[in-house]
């Protein structure tokens, strides 16, 4: 990982200089990931294609303002996430209601467990009692904090597969914690 880190900043000092290669290198590095959530964001593939490439001509043309403080592919995530939500604002695609006109409302369901009172511990081990795809995936998703696109790759499975092995998983570790509620009110 150390070896990728220098790699990488190695490619990002090249595109301050003007190196078109090493821009092109780090295009390729991350415009799926790039892509993927502006397209989660904008829920069309040809308005998250634009916006994927209008942020990597703002991230190569304001190059010197990136501080390395944060990976680089988070500073771009960044700038991808604003450029996504300026083109939903643009749209009127983004409802926005002023905080003084929201009701919060208390919807209790019967039976429904309050998982608040869960520890951190019992949640770690009800994980491990799941079979190993949904430990894994629930591992890098809830913990490590990867997205979907980047759990397929680690996975080496499909972006739809890692969605849906995640959802299931969250689903089969609530019903382990909805198992363990009616035992201890029996």
């Amino acid at each position: 990982m150390k070896v990728e880190n220098q790699h990488s900043n190695s490619l990002i000092e090249q595109c301050k200089n003007g190196d078109k290669s090493a821009q092109f290198a780090v295009y390729k590095q991350y415009y799926k990931a790039m892509y993927n959530t502006a397209l989660r964001i904008v829920n069309d593939s040809f308005e998250a294609e634009d916006i994927m490439q209008e942020s990597f001509l703002a991230a190569f043309t304001k190059l010197d303002s990136f501080s390395g403080k944060v990976t680089f592919g988070a500073w771009l995530k960044r700038i991808v996430i604003n450029n996504s939500i300026t083109a939903l604002k643009k749209s009127k695609r983004l409802d926005t209601v002023p905080i003084d006109k929201v009701t919060i409302s208390n919807v209790e369901n019967e039976g429904s467990q309050d998982y608040n009172s869960i520890s951190p511990s019992d949640i770690l081990n009800k994980i491990k009692q799941l079979k190993s795809n949904y430990k894994i995936a629930l591992t890098l998703n809830l913990i490590e904090g990867y997205d979907y696109e980047e759990i397929a790759q680690i996975m080496e499975i499909s972006y739809q597969n890692s969605r849906t092995t995640i959802s299931r998983a969250k689903n089969k570790l609530r019903q382990l914690f909805s198992q363990q509620h009616e035992k201890q009110f029996r």
